[in-house]
C-alpha cells in the first residue's frame, strides 16, 4: 500500500510461494494467494490505493508454472507442452478461456504469458524441463499463441509473449545465473513474436536475460538496446510495452546490481521493470527502483523524454483494457 501511494508504483505481479526461504510465512510459505475470494478483496484493496489503476500480473501459463492452483481453490489447468502435443488450436483457446475467466473473476488483468519460446534444445531446464513449449516449430507456436491471446481478449485479460529474443535454445536457468545462448540460439526463435506482432495479437512482450553475442557482444537481452530498441522495436514493428523479466534473477542481480541494472534497462528500451522480490525480500525495493530512476534522469543520463515514452506506452495498455477512460 506504501509503494502504491508514495512510489506510484505502476503494476504488482502475484505469486503463491514465498521463495526467500519462508520468511512470510514458514508454516507452508504460501504468499499472497489462499483462495479466490481472498484474491479478489486483495487486488480490490490495492486497486483502491492507486491514482492510475494498476495493472494486477500473474505468470498463469498451466501446468507447472501455475500460481492459481486447485488446492486454493481453482480450476486445474494443463501446460503449453500438453496443447502443443494435442495440436489443436480450438482446445488451446478453451483451455486459455477458462484461465482467463479465471484471472477476471478476481481482478488480474494481465497474464504473463505464453510462453512462445520454443523446444529448441533438449537439455534446457527452465522452459523445456517444465512444460513451458507448445512445440519445436515456430508456425505451431505462432498458432497456439495467438489463440491463447485471443481467448484472453474475449475475456478483457492483457497477455504478453514471452522471453524475446527466445529462451528455448538455452542449457542455463537465468533465475540462478547469466546464460550465454550465442551456441545455441536460431533466428528462428523470433518467428512466433514476428507472427503475433503482425497480426495485431502482441499486447507486451518480456524480455529475456538470456546473454547472445550475436546479437550483442556486451549486454544480455534486457540490457540491450540493439536487442529491444533495434531488433524488437525497429526491425520486428513492436510498439507496445516492454516489461523486463525479473530483475532481481541472478543473471542480472549477480553481474550488475539494481543501480546499474534499472538504468540500463530503460536505456535498452522496457518500459515496465519488474521487481518480483519474492527470490529476495527487500520491503523498500520499490522507493530504492524509484530514487535509482529519478538519479539517473537528474544526472542526464536518461532524458525524460525517455522516460514519459514508456509512460504512454503503459497508460495506452492500461486503457486497452478498458482500466482507464
Amino acid at each position: 500500500v506504501r509503494d502504491i501511494r508514495e512510489h506510484r508504483i505502476g503494476g504488482i505481479i502475484l505469486f503463491d510461494q514465498d521463495m526467500t526461504g519462508g520468511t512470510i510465512d514458514t508454516a507452508n510459505r504460501r504468499r499472497n494467494i489462499e483462495s479466490p475470494t481472498q484474491v479478489k478483496s486483495l487486488l480490490a484493496h490495492l486497486q483502491a490505493q492507486a491514482q492510475v489503476p494498476l495493472l494486477t500480473s500473474i505468470d498463469q501459463e498451466g501446468g507447472r508454472v501455475n500460481r492459481l492452483k486447485p488446492a486454493y481453490g481453482f480450476p486445474a489447468s494443463i501446460s503449453h507442452e500438453e496443447l502443443g502435443r494435442l495440436d489443436q488450436t480450438a482446445e488451446t483457446y478453451r483451455h486459455a478461456a477458462t484461465t482467463a475467466q479465471t484471472l477476471a473473476s478476481v481482478g488480474l488483468n494481465l497474464n504473463l504469458a505464453p510462453v512462445v519460446d520454443l523446444d529448441a534444445h533438449p537439455d534446457n531446464p527452465i522452459i523445456k524441463g517444465k512444460g513451458r513449449t507448445f512445440s519445436a516449430d515456430p508456425e505451431a507456436v505462432a498458432r497456439h499463441a495467438a489463440e491463447f491471446v485471443r481467448a484472453h481478449r474475449a475475456h478483457g485479460v492483457l497477455s504478453c509473449a514471452k522471453h524475446f529474443p527466445g529462451h528455448g535454445s538455452a542449457t542455463g536457468d537465468t533465475h540462478l545465473g547469466l546464460v550465454n545462448v550465442t551456441a545455441t540460439w536460431h533466428e528462428r526463435e523470433l518467428i512466433p513474436f514476428q507472427r503475433l506482432i503482425a497480426a495485431g495479437l502482441c499486447d507486451a512482450v518480456m524480455s529475456a536475460h538470456v546473454f547472445n553475442a550475436k546479437l550483442d557482444p556486451h549486454h544480455p537481452a534486457t540490457l540491450s538496446r540493439p536487442v529491444l530498441t533495434g531488433l524488437l522495436r525497429e526491425k520486428l514493428g513492436f510498439a507496445g510495452v516492454i516489461i523486463s523479466d525479473d530483475m532481481e534473477m541472478k543473471a542480472i542481480s549477480d553481474h550488475y546490481g539494481l543501480e546499474n541494472s534499472l538504468p540500463s534497462a530503460i536505456e535498452a528500451g522496457v518500459d515496465l521493470l519488474c521487481l518480483g522480490n519474492n527470490l529476495s525480500y527487500d520491503p523498500a525495493i520499490a522507493g530504492r527502483a524509484a530514487d535509482i530512476l529519478v538519479r539517473a534522469v537528474e544526472s542526464g543520463r536518461i532524458p525524460e523524454t525517455r522516460i514519459d515514452e514508456s509512460w504512454q506506452r503503459v497508460l495506452a495498455l492500461k486503457r486497452k483494457a478498458d482500466m482507464i477512460s
